[in-house]
């Protein structure tokens, strides 16, 4: 049997060093065509998860609340609808670690299209669901539930999409095609931001038609693109050479992946901090506070977003292509300090309330800062980890760090602009001036996933198939 035990790697591998020349002889890769076919497969399960997250972000804001959350106390609606938008993230990890499992065990593929038949099908049923009008306290149920049932399928997509591409990519060039996937979610978040303002224009308050329910039913199309696409997906090389050299022996236990992998575990989460904190406070926190405190029309809100998605289609790649030029950690670092130097200028742009500067600023946070952050972590969480717990690991460490960043932001956000508002903190009873403490804390979240870069270790050219952790 081939040993698969690497010592743990501190520094990157020479670019055409024996040890790299050997490993790439060891270890199959896919063809140029079964590496495109992987990525594209990769990349809709993506754009399903945000063309899902998308929605329902935009609908968190401009729907659920009167439909699901009415009450007669301003802004407590938004703050139950934003709510539901937290439950999903919670039960992420839950999803993560249960399909982690099954993919360490199992294979990447067959969970991959677990995971995208259960959020298409959640999705697709948020959008028949009757309003409290009708079914009274049934109506918020049944929305928790389908959203709880969306975020348990997509725990473990994005870290199965990056797990996948990264064991599948040469060598050299890891960190670009393990981008590729997450161009997905520009793909998601323009078609649904385009879809809403379609919808947005001329009706006042969708919230009062059937519009809304479209594009979550249209979800069901999305679901058999992407099933058709992954029932011809082959199984990572890396996976499917493991498994027939040890005979199907059995994967890490969760409690032995936490007990070894904690410190990258711990670091990982660091680094997400300012991602995933970062996006979802740009993506949902941000519309909802220019479009119900500034004033800004839904529709501008909706372009706006829609602008800063077709940025990180840009951004996303060649954050890639940087990472494996310059090394995974000190671009990851760059992209946490850009957005760090950003976000009062950026934040005190949307207090304004002008479209296009708004556009533009939310273009360089989101498009550029934060989604370059994301570009550099499709390959440096997976390569973080050994090969049996690698799924796991990775699925433990972003979806445990979403619950923390991404899931509770929008609703403290939210609750600290109701807060600036009922007490006219800054003597404008819109809560305008909440922009000072949200700024703040988007640098407080980029500081600490600096912090985590200098505990963790390059890992550009490490060997895939080591059992080890790097760090």
């Amino acid at each position: 049997m081939v040993a698969l035990t690497l010592t743990k790697t501190h520094a990157p591998v020479a670019a055409h060093s024996v040890t790299d020349r050997e490993a790439d002889r060891q270890r199959p890769e896919m063809s140029a065509t079964e590496l495109r076919r992987a990525a594209w497969t990769c990349s809709i399960g993506s754009a399903m998860e945000y063309y899902d997250f998308a929605l329902y972000s935009l609908a968190s804001t401009l729907v659920f609340a009167p439909l699901f959350f009415p009450s007669g106390i301003p802004g407590l609606g938004l703050v139950a609808s934003f709510a539901t938008y937290f439950i999903g993230f919670a039960v992420r990890p839950l999803g993560g670690i249960f399909f982690g499992r099954l993919g360490d065990r199992y294979g990447r593929k067959k969970v991959l299209l677990l995971t995208v038949t259960l959020m298409g099908l959640a999705s697709a049923l948020i959008g028949l669901i009757p309003s409290y009008k009708s079914i009274g306290f049934a109506a918020p149920l049944l929305l928790v539930f389908l959203r709880m049932a969306q975020g348990f399928g997509a725990g473990a997509e994005q870290a199965g999409a990056a797990v996948m591409m990264t064991e599948c990519a040469p060598r050299r060039r890891r960190g670009y095609y393990a981008a590729l996937p997450f161009l997905g979610i520009q793909i998601g978040t323009v078609a649904a931001g385009l879809i809403y303002y379609a919808m947005l224009t001329g009706v006042p308050d969708i919230s009062q038609t059937m519009l809304w329910r479209v594009p979550f039913v249209g979800s069901a199309v999305l679901l058999l693109i992407a099933l058709y696409m992954r029932l011809r997906l082959k199984e990572s090389p890396t996976f499917a050479k493991i498994k027939a050299e040890e005979h199907h022996g059995e994967s890490s236990s969760i409690r032995g992946t936490l007990q070894s992998s904690w410190r990258p575990i711990l670091a990982g989460m660091g680094l997400r901090m300012a991602e995933n904190g970062g996006s979802s406070i740009y993506q949902v926190l941000a519309i909802s506070y220019l479009v119900h405190t500034i004033g800004m029309n839904s529709q501008w809100g909706t372009l706006v977003l829609i602008g800063a998605a077709l940025v990180g289609g840009v951004t996303i790649p060649v954050a890639g292509w940087l990472s494996d030029r310059f090394g995974r950690v000190r671009v990851y670092r760059g992209f946490a300090i850009l957005q760090a130097a950003s976000a009062l200028p950026v934040w005190y742009i949307f207090s304004q309330g002008h479209p296009i500067p708004s556009a533009i600023a939310l273009s360089f946070a989101l498009g550029v800062a934060t989604w370059g952050m994301f570009g550099t972590q499709g390959a440096l969480l997976p390569e973080m980890f050994g090969l049996r717990h690698r799924y796991t690991a990775v699925s433990f460490t972003r979806e445990f760090s979403s619950v923390i960043a991404g899931g509770v932001s929008p609703m403290v956000g939210q609750f600290l602009i109701a807060l600036f508002a009922r007490f006219h903190i800054g003597g404008i009873g819109s809560g305008k001036y909440a922009w000072i403490p949200l700024s703040v804390y988007v640098v407080f979240l980029a500081c600490l996933a600096i912090a985590a870069t200098f505990y963790i270790p390059e890992t550009r050219g490490r060997d895939l198939m080591a059992q080890e952790d790097a760090l």
